[in-house]
């Protein structure tokens, strides 16, 4: 576990969720459902929405892994802190991943608060969502 964990768990910022590994199945049917919308957002060329709706298939993705270890996150960054420190550090989920959850979550700020987005960053982000939902499930056991 790593030091940033554990301090995340100090300061509530991530906690332990009795109800997370029955919450698993939920999270992956949200992923599913929000990369289906972005990849219909995309072909609509309404590229913003693509990029959110892509981002939130992979934080429902990254959620479905930390509850299925008992936890739950108090913000998209310390989801991040525990995908790292959970799956990461465990040699279970490859730093690539993260890496393009990060610049995912990214490309879905400048998009949804600044209205900074394009065709690329939102083809980007749903390449990511697809690659992270199949990792999920393969680290899960889900077909």
């Amino acid at each position: 576990m790593s030091i940033e964990f554990q301090k995340a768990l100090e300061k509530k910022r991530i906690l332990p969720f009795a109800q997370g590994k029955r919450q698993v199945k939920k999270e992956l049917q949200e992923a599913e459902d929000d990369l289906l919308e972005a990849l219909n957002r995309f072909d609509s060329e309404k590229y913003k929405y693509a990029t959110i709706t892509g981002y939130y298939s992979m934080f429902h993705s990254a959620r479905a892994l930390i509850y299925s270890k008992g936890y739950r996150e108090k913000s998209h960054y310390y989801l991040l802190v525990a995908l790292n420190s959970l799956f990461v550090d465990a040699g279970l989920l490859s730093e690539e991943i993260t890496s393009e959850f990060h610049d995912a979550m990214v490309l879905r700020e400048d998009a949804d608060y600044h209205g900074n987005f394009t065709k690329e960053g939102a083809e980007t982000v749903l390449k990511a969502a697809k690659e992270s939902l199949a990792s999920v499930k393969a680290i899960l056991k889900i077909k």
